[in-house]
């Protein structure tokens, strides 16, 4: 355990020897969907476990009722896509963030937490009636907030954040009301082709990466005034109870 003066092995894992295993070689491993922050499930691996993990890039577990390396997934299809790995502050347990191409529970629950894929208030983690193609991914937007905050505080040489932020409210607002009408362009473009009955698939990509840019650039206008995110997500629970 580390303590007052010793350093903490917190952080993203990179070599399997940097991990505090136990008299049997294992470690806890919590995995936890990239896209939202839901828990999946907990289970065990060994040095050869990682290795595997960190050479393939898909989550692999020490199963100890068979004594065995176990890639998760290989018998049911339900990979679990490595997103990152990181080892908590004592080093004895590690943390997957990853990305499930299906139920994480052999019971075909999205969490092995979930009651039976059950929703909230009755025991499980899924929103009622819905699927695990229900949840967005929003929780990755955290790492966007991040990494914009961080070049509004170094305004690093060569970044664009840095440059829009740079001139003041009026950089990140001008790109804001262009992207906001590059999306209403699009979106008429992508109507427009499903009135005709014409393949949609490069209409529904344009439309999402000028929806990605507008959420870019409002965040950097954000950032610009110093109003954080949460405030606007306070604003909209607000509104969604009303």
């Amino acid at each position: 355990m580390s303590g007052p003066g010793l350093p903490s092995p917190a952080g993203p894992l990179r070599d399997p020897g940097d991990v505090r295993y136990d008299r049997a070689g294992l470690v806890p491993v919590v995995v936890q969907d990239a896209g939202d922050g839901r828990v999946l499930m907990l289970a065990w691996a060994n040095a050869e476990a990682i290795a595997a993990t960190l050479a393939s890039g898909e989550v692999h577990f020490f199963s100890r009722a068979r004594s065995a390396l176990w890639r998760k997934g290989e018998t049911s299809g339900n990979v679990l896509r490595l997103v990152d790995l990181a080892l908590d502050c004592d080093g004895d347990a590690l943390l997957v963030r990853a990305v499930p191409a299906g139920p994480s529970c052999h019971r075909g629950a999205r969490s092995c937490f979930d009651a039976d894929g059950a929703a909230p208030g009755t025991g499980g983690g899924m929103p009622a009636g819905a699927g695990p193609e229900t949840f967005q991914g929003f929780a990755w937007l955290e790492t966007l907030w991040s990494t914009i905050a961080d070049r509004a505080e170094r305004r690093p040489v060569g970044s664009y954040t840095a440059r829009l932020l740079a001139a003041g409210v009026d950089g990140p607002a001008r790109k804001v009301a262009e992207e906001a009408t590059e999306v209403l362009m699009a979106a008429k473009d992508d109507a427009a082709a499903q009135a005709t009955g014409e393949d949609r698939a490069a209409t529904r990509e344009a439309l999402a990466g000028e929806a990605a840019d507008l959420l870019y650039h409002a965040l950097v206008l954000l950032a610009e005034r110093g109003v954080p995110p949460a405030t606007v997500i306070e604003r909209l629970r607000a509104r969604h109870a009303r």
